[in-house]
């Protein structure tokens, strides 16, 4: 087992990659806090996590709320007595509206998918640092790197999820400079089209179809369970002296431009 007893918050972890990455962290021996804006969902994961012997709590939260993700991160600390890692998983995907491109909408998107990220992050972050020893993974996206054209009438699209995903980029750069004298390692994961229900219930298969075949260099479309490898790795010892670093997951999709 790669992280046994390491102690891994992962925010979203009640659907898709979330859930993805809690099931294989807690097979990989780590104690897992899945964290979730929706109960239902967090404690059916967790639950079926303690299901396997594996050591799994379910622990409410709201990303876009400080008091909300302090209160994770003081949660986690009561019952395992540290934080080794963070996925900061949870965004607003499921349910976003790609045609909303309203200020306000732009700025609920961002209190979730950005300022949800970050604070996460700095909940955890004098935890570790007191450590001298941690690592955080944001979720980023290959949106964060494509450029395309979105449909609009007079005024400017927002780009909602791809500049926050952007956003999550440059943060990660951040946190990995000031941690690094620390201990604290910061890393990004960017996945190309994955398979989840969100991705099925936003994105047309037909273009999704033609994302696979003519910008990816494997020809095939990925699943959740494929970041599950590089969020493991990233949080091991085995990436002791990686940081700062925005790993695509994404069959080479970015790599061809």
């Amino acid at each position: 087992m790669k992280l046994e007893n390491n102690v891994t918050i992962i925010t979203g972890g009640g659907q898709g990659i979330g859930e993805a990455y809690a099931r294989r962290f807690a097979a990989e021996g780590a104690r897992v806090a899945v964290a979730d804006l929706n109960r239902e969902k967090g404690e059916a994961v967790a639950a079926s996590i303690r299901g396997t012997g594996a050591d799994a709590i379910f622990v409410p939260v709201d990303v876009s709320d400080e008091t909300s993700a302090n209160a994770m991160a003081d949660a986690v600390v009561a019952k395992w007595g540290r934080i080794d890692t963070l996925i900061a998983n949870a965004a607003i995907y499921y349910d976003i509206d790609n045609a909303n491109h309203s200020f306000e909408y732009l700025k609920k998107i961002f209190a979730v998918n950005y300022f949800g990220s970050w604070l996460s992050c700095r909940a955890v972050y004098p935890h570790m640092k007191k450590q001298q020893k941690g690592s955080i993974i944001t979720q980023s996206s290959d949106a964060a790197y494509t450029t395309f054209y979105v449909p609009h009438e007079d005024q400017l699209p927002s780009f909602h999820y791809s500049v926050t995903k952007a956003a999550i980029n440059a943060m990660t750069h951040f946190i990995a400079a000031t941690g690094g004298p620390h201990g604290v390692r910061c890393n990004a994961i960017s996945p190309g089209p994955t398979m989840t229900e969100a991705t099925k219930k936003s994105v047309p298969k037909e273009m999704i179809d033609v994302i696979v075949s003519m910008m990816m260099a494997i020809k095939q479309p990925l699943e959740a369970e494929d970041m599950c490898g590089a969020a493991v790795f990233l949080a091991s010892d085995e990436s002791r002296m990686v940081t700062g670093q925005i790993l695509c997951v994404d069959g080479g999709m970015i790599m061809r431009g």
